[in-house]
């Protein structure tokens, strides 16, 4: 199984796209002091989330959403849940 996921950080009020087969451990690794956009900041939730049979998929969703740009369309994709 593999999945879409968007995270939030509300001390950088920031989204994060990305695709994974282990959901638990991803965050844990979000959230962990590491270098790069997600590393140091500790406060990554999940707020949407999709399930995909195989990785494929799940990666042309994540590349279909980083291509909208767009907070506003995120927003609505998280909250039509």
């Amino acid at each position: 199984m593999h999945y879409l996921y968007i995270l939030f950080s509300k001390s950088k009020n920031k989204y994060y796209i990305g695709s994974t087969s282990d959901l638990d451990d991803r965050i844990k690794k979000h959230n962990s002091n590491h270098k790069g956009f997600t590393g140091g900041i500790g406060d990554w939730k999940i707020v949407y989330s999709e399930k995909f049979e195989n990785y494929n998929p799940a990666l042309k969703r994540e590349k279909q959403i980083k291509k909208w740009k767009s907070r506003v369309m995120i927003e609505k994709l998280i909250n039509k849940v």
